[in-house]
């Protein structure tokens, strides 16, 4: 099971440390590693979010998560993504983008470091919603008791999350985004207009791909729903067009997916040039950490690991919530990315003991003679 989930990640990552310490010697493939472990340890709670949504799909789309997801993760968000940001912040053509990127490193570090503004507050209003509709949402299994009971009942609020993320956002325009440092420290920019066009697009983002998806996946219930209350598939109700909602459906929530992805990947590209300014070694220290991410959240729904620790999820929900308010903060602070890490792992370690107990509570009220591991356990 190990070896099958993480086989391509253990090749993978072979191949590129083979590869980084024959191109950059070993500083290359130092960096490369380092690149890799900070990828992972900021991206562990994408992995659980992801696991979350993916046990939703067929066998089929999570190896498609796996082969083509990863080829967006890697060569679209780590290598390719960055290259359009400066393209198009700085206004300058594809070619002369790409020319930056691979012979001036200094001033492509420089071009993407001043679009910051605008990546953090698309992917931090992007995170922000996933966080506040799992905030807002009444659920049976409740890891903070009285709190989550609190707010799932004010989620009946319509648009509730809108509202409060767009607050958030002008929050953020009028404060953090007013006197942005300029790169180097040579003064500051405002921001405002900015960081409000770039969070109002985050938050589209999330409406329209997390809409679409939800509008298939009820659509598709309410035609399974049917068939078992008629016993039999409604009349002029094809095989093929079952099937062809479906596929819908799961397209949508991998597109999802892709996008939660790409909120995550953009700390981690900006942090990494506080390491280095190569592209190439940046995209491959990256990407290896990123194959463990992918791999890591298969293993996690073939495992059924969040229907055993239930809280797992609340966990990653507030790890997001953290980042995405971290991620809005940095567009004027600069924070070290051993923090951003570190609040998610805390945060997940955390929800996990929670688990722990509560499975052994459980099992003392099905078993008053397992008391005595309770007791002498977590």
């Amino acid at each position: 099971m190990l070896l099958k989930t993480f086989g391509w990640s253990f090749a993978v990552t072979a191949a590129g440390l083979a590869a980084a310490g024959l191109l950059w010697g070993w500083q290359g493939l130092a960096i490369v590693a380092i690149l890799s472990i900070l990828e992972i340890s900021l991206s562990f709670d994408n992995a659980v979010i992801n696991a979350g949504i993916l046990r939703k799909l067929n066998p089929f789309w999570q190896r498609m998560f796996l082969s083509v997801g990863i080829l967006i993760a890697v060569f679209g968000m780590r290598l390719v993504f960055p290259v359009v940001i400066v393209a198009i912040t700085a206004k300058l053509g594809p070619i002369e983008a790409v020319r930056v990127a691979l012979n001036d490193h200094e001033r492509y570090e420089h071009l993407v470091t001043s679009a910051h503004p605008a990546i953090a507050a698309f992917g931090g209003m992007f995170l922000l919603m996933i966080f506040l509709d799992f905030l807002f949402e009444e659920r049976e299994i409740q890891w903070l008791g009285p709190v989550e009971r609190l707010l799932g009942k004010l989620g009946k609020v319509d648009a509730l999350s809108v509202i409060v993320s767009l607050v958030v956002l002008i929050i953020a325009a009028t404060t953090v985004a007013t006197a942005v440092p300029l790169h180097g420290g040579s003064g500051t920019v405002d921001k405002a207009s900015t960081v409000l066009l770039a969070g109002i697009g985050g938050l589209v983002t999330y409406l329209v791909v997390g809409g679409v998806s939800g509008f298939f996946e009820d659509r598709l219930e309410g035609d399974e729903d049917d068939d078992e209350a008629d016993g039999a598939p409604r009349p002029g109700k094809s095989t093929g067009a079952a099937l062809g909602l479906a596929g819908k459906a799961a397209f949508f929530t991998f597109l999802y997916l892709e996008v939660i992805d790409a909120s995550f990947s953009f700390d981690g590209v900006i942090g990494a040039f506080a390491i280095t300014n190569d592209i190439f070694v940046m995209a491959l220290g990256l990407g290896i950490g990123a194959m463990y991410i992918r791999s890591l959240t298969v293993f996690l729904v073939r495992k059924g690991t969040l229907d055993d620790y239930v809280y797992l999820e609340h966990g990653a929900h507030y790890a997001i919530g953290a980042l995405a308010v971290i991620l809005l903060a940095t567009i004027k602070y600069e924070i070290n990315e051993v923090i951003t890490g570190l609040v998610g792992v805390v945060l997940i370690g955390l929800a996990f003991l929670s688990s722990v107990r509560r499975n052994r509570l459980a099992a003392v009220e099905a078993d008053p003679a397992a008391k005595q591991e309770v007791t002498s356990g977590v």
